[in-house]
């Protein structure tokens, strides 16, 4: 989720006064959430710790250099670093560095709450790992924000990330966490979401399935129906903008050994056979030593 925010707009917008205190935040990494779209989304909490941290940290310093602006926080001469997936080991140590002598840093992901599907989570690990203090400031989460929307239920749910770009990586995914009672919350490459909804068609056709996409922005859409009725709305190019996808529980239904091998099959050349085994077993509720056991008549019938 990576556009930037936008500011308030139109008639009803009026100008608010905050009072943005200037307190200096203890010295710990705060995990700020930040707005999926509108930039008004931002809490009290975070603008003051972004208006006072010693440094601050961003997977993108444009995204939030562009929110800080919108909201009249000036950078002051403060550090501003760069931390994202493709220079993760070289910025973390500063980082370090800077919460080993006592300051205060301030990170941000593109958009959202950090570790979400985000760079943050080996940073947050390795300050924790050091003995420092990690501090969370709750906020905007398109997955949260998809989920309140769907009208699935929300008393279990399992976010499982972005879904692989091949297919094949993508069917042994949704392979993983088809069975789970649970709602299941994924994030997907608008241009790529129908290809998402046809492999999982290949496997449960009419499970209900629900498509949020530019969540809090002004052309906010949800999209409602079984995963096949969703399909056939979606255009060959896939949508535009930033898309949240959401799985019901799955149909009631016994396993067949039909099922069990085909749900094996897709996970042993992957993986060890007790591990195959043990996610088989959790999908489909059974126990794991009987699902071992044909796992391991599977490979034996294999060599």
């Amino acid at each position: 989720m990576s556009d930037m925010p936008e500011a308030a707009s139109g008639p009803a917008a009026r100008p608010v006064s905050l009072s943005i205190s200037v307190e200096k935040p203890e010295a710990a990494l705060h995990l700020v959430a930040t707005p999926i779209g509108s930039a008004r989304d931002i809490t009290l909490r975070a603008l003051d710790v972004l208006n006072a941290a010693d440094i601050l940290a961003a997977e993108d310093t444009r995204t939030l250099r562009h929110l800080m602006d919108i909201h009249g926080i000036a950078l002051r001469g403060r550090r501003m670093i760069a931390y994202h997936d493709h220079n993760a080991d070289r910025a973390r140590p500063a980082i370090l560095e800077a919460l080993r002598a006592g300051q205060s840093v301030a990170y941000a992901s593109d958009a959202g709450t950090p570790l979400v599907a985000d760079p943050g989570y080996r940073l947050a690990r390795d300050v924790i790992a050091e003995g420092l203090t990690v501090r969370a400031l709750p906020g905007p989460s398109a997955a949260l924000a998809g989920l309140s929307v769907s009208g699935l239920p929300s008393d279990r749910f399992m976010f499982v990330g972005f879904a692989p770009s091949a297919a094949g990586a993508r069917r042994r995914w949704i392979e993983s966490w088809i069975r789970v009672e649970a709602t299941v919350i994924a994030f997907e490459s608008p241009r790529r979401v129908k290809q998402l909804l046809e492999n999982f068609c290949e496997i449960e056709a009419n499970r209900i399935t629900v498509i949020c996409r530019e969540l809090t922005k002004k052309f906010e859409e949800v999209m409602r129906g079984t995963a096949a009725e969703l399909v056939q709305r979606i255009p060959d190019e896939g949508l535009r903008g930033e898309v949240v996808v959401l799985f019901g529980h799955p149909e009631e239904r016994e396993a067949s050994e039909e099922d069990l091998r085909a749900a094996l099959a897709a996970l042993l050349g992957d993986m060890p056979v007790k591990e195959a085994a043990a996610q088989v077993a959790t999908r489909y509720g059974l126990p794991r030593r009987d699902v071992y056991a044909l796992a391991l008549a599977m490979r034996k019938e294999d060599e």
